[in-house]
């Protein structure tokens, strides 16, 4: 089988091309993909070439890790069948060319294992489980606080308050420095960080991916308040005394597991977290270079989605 995929040859050299796909498995689906997401965190840094050393890193690769579509083969091991609607973290099935994360591709072959089931009303948006699911990875499970500050008005940032109100805690307060980014707030403020004289958050969490911000953000948390690093980053580093006299911790939320996707898809489904007004921009497939482009350098752009229909 062949696809038709975004391919990624060096720091800023990408386009369409063809793909020999491996043959799928008893416990493989073979998916057609309709929309996948670009990332602004880790696909940033690799399109740029910034990205630190990672496992499977190297060039030629297809990236995307936040993609839906329907399944179209079902392997004879797996509980689907041609038609459901899946979201896909991406893929590793394409031979000489890497999979990291091997997303943005309009067909792949994906281990049924790490699919998930969502709704058929889904449509681009479903490819934003995997933001959501980190969001709520971030904040999920024992000895986590939920956030009293968020760093950022992007999608992640958005997603983090939302799941904060979902959970039934206090409307957390949300930083933004663009102008473009300080609306669509759903129950909580936004306000520009001069604006705010608050020195005692107990709970801060930075969905900016810019670390030279840490520094600052030690001088706002109270004694033995906590940073959650809810971005990736290529080098972090603070002065120590600060964070000394504060107590201060750092914690780093790695992303999602299979848990988080299926309880972030329950909290979609049941009404209770909305992924609306987060996809700004949408583009066809074959526009995938001015795509990256706009989805990297365009602070208007919040979510950035190519659109694989006219490539099936």
């Amino acid at each position: 089988m062949h696809a038709t995929a975004v391919v990624l040859n060096g720091p800023k050299d990408l386009g369409l091309r063809d793909v020999v796909l491996a043959d799928p498995t008893a416990t493989d689906l073979v998916i057609q993909i309709d929309h996948s997401g670009i990332s602004t965190g880790t696909e940033k840094l690799i399109w740029s070439g910034d990205m630190p050393p990672f496992p499977g890193f190297g060039f030629p690769l297809v990236p995307g890790y936040e993609s839906a579509g329907t399944v179209v083969e079902a392997g004879a091991e797996t509980s689907y069948k041609p038609g459901d609607r899946v979201f896909v973290p991406g893929a590793n099935c394409y031979g000489d060319v890497r999979g990291l994360f091997g997303g943005a591709s309009n067909l792949l072959v994906s281990d049924a294992a790490r699919v998930t089931r969502i709704d058929p009303a889904l449509k681009a948006e479903g490819a934003l489980l995997a933001l959501a699911a980190t969001a709520r990875h971030a904040m999920a499970g024992l000895n986590k606080s939920v956030p009293d500050l968020i760093v950022g008005h992007g999608v992640l940032g958005r997603l983090l308050a939302r799941l904060t109100i979902a959970a039934g805690a206090p409307a957390p307060t949300v930083w933004e420095i663009s102008d473009g980014r300080m609306s669509g707030a759903m129950w909580y403020e936004v306000v520009h960080p001069d604006d705010d004289p608050k020195r005692d958050y107990r709970s801060i969490y930075d969905a900016s991916g810019s670390a030279d911000l840490i520094a600052s953000l030690i001088m706002r948390i109270q004694k033995g308040g906590e940073i959650v690093l809810a971005g990736f980053y290529d080098q972090i580093s603070f002065p120590f005394p600060p964070a000394f006299m504060k107590e201060a911790r750092l914690r780093i939320a790695a992303e999602w597991d299979r848990d988080d996707l299926v309880a972030t898809r329950a909290l979609i489904e049941s009404g209770a977290l909305s992924l609306e007004g987060l996809i700004t921009h949408t583009a066809q497939a074959a526009d995938c270079e001015s795509a990256y482009q706009t989805a990297f350098d365009d602070p208007a752009c919040l979510k950035m989605i190519l659109d694989w229909s006219a490539t099936a």
